[in-house]
């Protein structure tokens, strides 16, 4: 593991900038790794963020609620206060995985709230990123999807910080078993029913072929920062096309001759600006941004819905976007 270790609180850096941090432990070896680096840092520096641990029984498993209970006993015995989450209520029978995500992200938002704290801390690490890079490259993702995982990201309950993402998960587990730190392997990880355990049976061949963690790192770091790029110039563009007297609508006449990937951005950003969400799938997008093009290069007008809201171009090049009116049932 890097000798950055030695320094926690360069470890965990991205962290410095809270004074109340939640730590999302599950009791694996890379959430261990995380605990042990923050009590670390705790300990030899009074101006570390204050730190409190949370794990979250998404019910899934009758082994979850010991676990759990152990994580307690481990993070009270480094001097942590420690919570439980349970996922209640029924459970799906189909896209498990992706509905225990966005729960557990719920549960552990709440708490922070509770707590008062400003940045959630997970321990996703190079393997779960080499995975994502590819998940998406066989989704045929776009820029901010092979952005892969941010390693801070803003939400609408503070940050989201991954500080270990560039470390592997064996050095991660190399680093409990050097300080006796038991932990737990989630069986799940290996259920060839998911989609992340069937690339990790094909992470070996590939590295191999030369697509490394470390290439993937670095994939993701470019196309981050051209997603970035490109969402600056999006964010310029409807500043200056902003039309003062009305609420979300843009003088397009200067998009005549912009980059297609530029009116993609600008689209995206005006509908959340609109819905206060992201819009719909990216191919929606894309189509929507062809028709954008082709009114503006016609002088014609156009017409659409999209995430949520109504897309209106007139021959004056005006661009307005409103809330999609609410459907009545029957009608």
């Amino acid at each position: 593991m890097s000798d950055d270790t030695a320094n926690p609180a360069r470890m965990l850096e991205a962290l410095a900038l809270h004074s109340v941090v939640l730590l999302a432990i599950s009791g694996g070896p890379d959430s261990m790794a995380l605990l042990h680096l923050a009590a670390a840092w705790r300990d030899a520096d009074p101006k570390a963020p204050r730190f409190f641990t949370a794990t979250v029984d998404h019910g899934l498993r009758a082994e979850a609620a010991i676990e759990a209970a152990k994580v307690a006993e481990w993070s009270l015995a480094l001097g942590m206060a420690h919570k439980t989450l349970v996922w209640t209520g029924e459970k799906p029978i189909t896209g498990v995985q992706e509905r225990a995500r966005s729960a557990r992200y719920a549960l552990l938002v709440d708490h922070m709230r509770e707590i008062g704290a400003t940045a959630l801390a997970t321990a996703h690490h190079a393997d779960d990123q080499w995975e994502t890079v590819m998940i998406r490259l066989a989704r045929g993702s776009g820029i901010a999807g092979l952005s892969g995982m941010s390693r801070d990201q803003g939400f609408s309950g503070g940050r989201l910080v991954r500080p270990l993402l560039h470390l592997p998960k064996a050095a991660l587990v190399d680093y409990c078993r050097a300080r006796g730190q038991e932990f737990f392997d989630d069986p799940s990880n290996a259920d060839p029913r998911f989609a992340r355990a069937q690339w990790r049976e094909l992470a070996a061949p590939l590295h191999r072929l030369g697509f490394t963690r470390e290439r993937a790192s670095k994939l993701s770091e470019r196309a981050e920062k051209c997603d970035r790029a490109l969402a600056w110039a999006a964010m310029r563009f409807l500043e200056e096309a902003q039309i003062p007297t009305e609420n979300h609508a843009y003088d397009f006449s200067n998009a005549l001759n912009a980059p297609t990937a530029i009116i993609e951005y600008v689209l995206q950003l005006a509908l959340i600006k609109a819905a206060g969400a992201p819009a719909s799938r990216l191919e929606r997008v894309e189509r929507l941004a062809v028709r954008l093009e082709t009114a503006l290069k016609t002088d014609a007008e156009l017409f659409a819905t999209l995430g949520g809201c109504v897309v209106t171009l007139n021959r004056d090049r005006r661009l307005k976007i409103a809330l999609e009116p609410q459907r009545k049932r029957g009608l």
